[in-house]
């Protein structure tokens, strides 16, 4: 059994209806259209049983739009009937290349734009839905997460927000703090780790790596991301090292503590093939910090692994950290916007999360188990073997 049809076994919650707000258009199309093929290839018995009324159709994506006035302020528009459907809402509140006009004057997007037009869709939806869930990769507010002193709780109070205006479920990955949840106890929320595609990406895009502990290493930068470096890691049958931060913490610099050094646990890199695992590249100072540790101690071709590729001050330090040969590649996922300009950068590999979307879609719209696709161990051996046989073959 292929693992679209998986889901096959029950009956759909409702009719599917994927609304990728503006932020999202080119994802939403990609998980849209996976979905259509996978329906279409099916011979389903029960598809012209009324359970399954609309459930095989050209598209789901349903067309919602959140037009401004000139002050500045919008209103959301949903342009369909969703009574009854089954709706998932996919939005990238990082994305700034989208603009719009203030009395004349042109503003880029903020996060706090989308997250206001995502409860202005979920608004003009009027209750209609039978269930709301939202997908949101970067999570919003996700790295003002805890109080420290006197400081807004901005992610839980979101999150909250949404709960209040009907949202069943919420998807995130790799939650800057999976603990956020707890602000929302009695609803679903799932973070997801894309492991599995960073190994894909990686033995897909560079045949010539030897993935063993000999030739191969996992580096976490930081103490906050053990948990990521340690999976990858085990499924691959490496060791992992960690870098952690000593911060000036009598300062504070572009609002957090600036860092005074970093300081390196775990074996020998030299040689190695070294990959360094992050959930996300902001300005890329850590990263590329690291890698110059890492180079130091005389680390072979470094891989830079993240699931959210921001590069908050441009591309300059990376094209020139890859010119001297510090770094040899750099994945981060297109669950965020990506510039044209690191798409055909030599040194990029693009992550498609797309079809992986489309899969906890296609299972949750028939109120399926997600486990395998949250916990993909299973999935990653079998990709390993396929490839494993392949090279050996």
């Amino acid at each position: 059994m292929s693992q679209q049809d998986i889901a096959l076994e029950t009956i759909p919650v409702g009719t599917l209806g994927i609304i990728a707000l503006e932020s999202s258009k080119a994802l939403g199309q990609k998980v849209n259209d996976y979905i259509v093929q996978w329906r279409r290839e099916r011979e389903n018995e029960h598809k012209d049983n009324i359970a399954f009324a609309g459930y095989q159709r050209d598209s789901y994506l349903i067309e919602a739009s959140c037009p401004r006035f000139g002050t500045g302020e919008a209103k959301g528009i949903i342009r369909e009937s969703v009574r009854g459907d089954d709706l998932y809402l996919i939005v990238d509140v990082c994305n700034y290349s989208l603009t719009y006009t203030v009395c004349g004057h042109q503003n880029h997007m903020s996060p706090d734009d989308h997250f206001q037009d995502l409860k202005r869709v979920i608004a003009a939806l009027g209750g209609k839905a039978r269930r709301i869930t939202v997908i949101m990769p970067f999570l919003y507010e996700s790295r003002q997460h805890k109080r420290s002193s006197r400081e807004s709780l901005d992610c839980a109070i979101a999150l909250q927000e949404l709960v209040s205006m009907g949202v069943e479920g919420i998807i995130t990955f790799d939650a800057h703090d999976p603990r956020v949840q707890n602000a929302i106890p009695l609803k679903s929320f799932e973070t997801v780790q894309p492991i599995y595609q960073f190994i894909k990406a990686l033995l897909n895009n560079v045949p010539d790596l030897t993935v063993d502990a000999d030739h191969m290493m996992i580096i976490s930068p930081d103490e906050g991301g053990m948990n990521r470096a340690v999976y990858f890691a085990n499924v691959l049958g490496l060791d992992m090292g960690m870098f952690y931060k000593r911060r000036d913490y009598t300062r504070i610099v572009n609002g957090r503590n600036p860092i005074v050094a970093h300081e390196f646990l775990g074996s020998d890199v030299e040689g190695k093939d070294v990959v360094i695992i992050d959930d996300m590249i902001s300005s890329g100072d850590s990263m590329i910090d690291v890698a110059t540790e890492l180079k130091r101690r005389k680390a072979g071709r470094i891989f830079m692994c993240s699931t959210f590729g921001l590069f908050t001050n441009g591309l300059e330090r990376f094209d020139k950290a890859y010119e001297e040969g510090l770094i040899y590649r750099v994945l981060t996922t297109n669950l965020i916007y990506q510039p044209e300009e690191l798409l055909s950068k030599p040194y990029y590999i693009n992550v498609d999360m797309s079809k992986y979307i489309a899969l906890l879609i296609e299972a949750l719209n028939h109120d399926a188990s997600i486990s395998e696709y949250l916990s993909p161990t299973k999935r990653i051996q079998r990709f390993l073997n396929q490839y494993y046989n392949k090279k050996n073959g």
